[in-house]
This record gives C-alpha cells, sequence and structure tokens, in this order.
C-alpha cells in the first residue's frame, strides 16, 4: 500500500454490490500479514465480526453499528420480518459490545431514523461516518498544537501509545494517531512506542502496519515495558483513545491505559486522551459506572489455540480499565483541549 493509502484507509463502507448491499468491513484479524476485506450481509455476521474485533476501535465500531441498523433493515425486507424483529435485531447489534459507548450512541441515533426508510436511515449512518472522519482531523491538529505548545520547539518529540487508535480504529485518519500523524505532518515527531497491546495485540499488529506505511519511525514493546520507558526519559508524552469518558473525566480504554497513567504522574509527563465527543458520555457519572467486557478465558490462557496455562488454571481477561481523570493531563476532541486533571471536565 502507498503512504497516502493508510490515511485515505476506510475501516467500514456501506457498498452496493451485484450481490446486493453489504458492510464492507476491515478484516483486522488477518493484519498485518494480509489486506482483507469481508462483506457483511446479515445481522448475525456482524455481531460475530464486532465480537471477533473483525471491526474494533470505539469510532469505528460506532460506525459499524449505524450501518447494522440499514444491514437490518435490508435482512429483514429480504426475509419478511415484521418491525418487532427488525428493533430486536438492531437491539443485538447495539449490545455487542458493552463497554464502547459510540456503539450504543451511534445505533440510537441512525435507528430514530427506521420509519423513513432506508434512504433516511443510511443518510444519517453515512453523517455518522463524516462527522467522525472530521472530528479525528480536527482533533489531531488540536492535540498537536497542545502538545508543543507545552512541551516546546526544542526537538521533535517521543511518544508512546497503547493499542489501536488510527484510521483501523476510526472512519479513517484516527484518534491518538492521529495526533500522532499531525505531528509528523508537521515534521516535529521524533518516534513512537507502540504499546503491543496483549491479548490480540492490536498494536504490534495493527498500530505498527499504519505507522510503517505512514513512514513513522516507530519502536514495538511489550506492554509490561511501557511504564519503565516512561520512568527512564525515554518518552515525552503519551498519547491514547479511549472507548468511554465519564462525566468526571474518568476514562475506559484498552487494559493496560491505566498504567501508562500512573507511571506519567509519577515522571511528571503528559497523559493525553485524544477521542471525538462522541465518546464522552455525560449520563455516566464515573468510571465506577462503566461496564467493563470481560473476554474468553481462552484469550490470555492459551496461545493460537495451544494452552499455555496450566489445566485448573482460570483466566481473567478484562478488554478495559479505567484510568481517574485525576490523572488525564489533557482530554482533546475536536472541540479543542480540557485539562481534565486540573478540574477541566469533559462537555
Amino acid at each position: 500500500m502507498s503512504k497516502a493509502s493508510t490515511e485515505d484507509l476506510r475501516a467500514v463502507v456501506w457498498t452496493d454490490t451485484a450481490s446486493g448491499p453489504a458492510l464492507c468491513l476491515v478484516d483486522q484479524t488477518a493484519l498485518p500479514h494480509a489486506l482483507k476485506r469481508l462483506d457483511v450481509r446479515t445481522v448475525d455476521q456482524l455481531v460475530d465480526a464486532i465480537v471477533r474485533l473483525v471491526v474494533r476501535g470505539a469510532p469505528a465500531i460506532g460506525a459499524a453499528g449505524a450501518y447494522g441498523v440499514a444491514l437490518a433493515l435490508v435482512q429483514g425486507e429480504r426475509e419478511g420480518w415484521d418491525r418487532a424483529r427488525v428493533d430486536a435485531e438492531v437491539a443485538r447489534v447495539r449490545a455487542a459490545r458493552p463497554t464502547a459507548v459510540n456503539l450504543m450512541a451511534c445505533v440510537d441515533r441512525v435507528a430514530a431514523r427506521l420509519d423513513e426508510g432506508l434512504g433516511a436511515v443510511l443518510a444519517e449512518a453515512d453523517a455518522v461516518v463524516r462527522e467522525d472522519l472530521a472530528a479525528n482531523h480536527a482533533l489531531g491538529r488540536h492535540g498537536a498544537d497542545w502538545l508543543l505548545d507545552r512541551l516546546g520547539p526544542d526537538r521533535p518529540l517521543r511518544v508512546l501509545t497503547h493499542c489501536n487508535t488510527g484510521a483501523l480504529a476510526t472512519a479513517g485518519w484516527g484518534t491518538a494517531l492521529g495526533v500522532i500523524r499531525e505531528l509528523h505532518r508537521r515534521g516535529r515527531l521524533d518516534s513512537v512506542y507502540a504499546d503491543e497491546t496483549r491479548p490480540l495485540l492490536q498494536g504490534a499488529r495493527l498500530t505498527a502496519w499504519e505507522l510503517a506505511h505512514a513512514g513513522i519511525p516507530h519502536h514495538v514493546q511489550a506492554d509490561a515495558a511501557a511504564a519503565g520507558v516512561i520512568l527512564r526519559g525515554e518518552v515525552d508524552a503519551a498519547v491514547v483513545g479511549a472507548d468511554r469518558i465519564a462525566a468526571n473525566g474518568d476514562t475506559a480504554n484498552k487494559v493496560g491505559t491505566v498504567g501508562i497513567a500512573l507511571a506519567c504522574a509519577h515522571a511528571g509527563i503528559p497523559f493525553v486522551v485524544a477521542a471525538p465527543s462522541t465518546t464522552v458520555d455525560l449520563a455516566t457519572a464515573s468510571g465506577a459506572d462503566i461496564p467493563i467486557e470481560l473476554r474468553a478465558e481462552e484469550e490470555v490462557l492459551e496461545w493460537a489455540g495451544v494452552r499455555t496455562a496450566p489445566a485448573g488454571s482460570r483466566g481473567h481477561n478484562p478488554a478495559f480499565d479505567v484510568t481517574p481523570g485525576s490523572l488525564v493531563t489533557a482530554l482533546v476532541t475536536e472541540h479543542g483541549v480540557r485539562e481534565v486533571a486540573k478540574g477541566e471536565l469533559p462537555g
């Protein structure tokens, strides 16, 4: 792929093929070895794709959920569903993953237009994607401006990031990775430390793939290395994404994030959360109210289908953790920057 193609990559696209309408997803389970696309034509297929992380990242899941409403409508017309069945299938899409608020919000937004028919539903889903892409570019600029103002112009920055927050995880460009791309575009990025991100290696497989194609110097490291790298002074800032941000600034993100925030606080360097405003959930008072998805035990007890833990061991596999708002130096959205740790709350 060309350098520009990763910037323009669309992980979620509605298509109208010879076989009928379909939701075309980049199959992120196949990366980095192959860039494959999966045509999804049923609600069952979409729910499975969300659960298996074929599509992942809060904004991208939100976009998939938005088009999932259209998918339910098309499948219902094809199979003779009544409205109650369509609504039930839309609810299944909405519940496919519990932590990322974008999925629920986008499904609800688009489902509100079901009575207007497929054209209106698709128009609303297209608007979700269009707005997310614009938000990503805007927050990328705001985040880069804030970091350069805070850290000064003396030298290019060394940035640590966690999980994947790029074009693959959004409608395009990226959130935290969008900030990193913007620094690189300005010639103000030295290098990136990309945590491998257990247990499915989203950082090693996906972030590194995007960074490589963008020509951005980077190292992949074990999640457990992040705190030590920060405390040794090898990082100037950490920039991560979010799956849900509570009203008090507490932030749910891929498991392992809170350790990075603690290390940044100890080292006195910025811990920056970059996410579109759709990820802010003012109805959730604090991180204690955010549901944390528990994934299958086998993801930590096995590797490539081979058991790596003793037969009697149980697995504990939370997909996310919550970083207290007191550790969030800056929250960057398309609307600007809030210094949450200083009391500037989302909203």
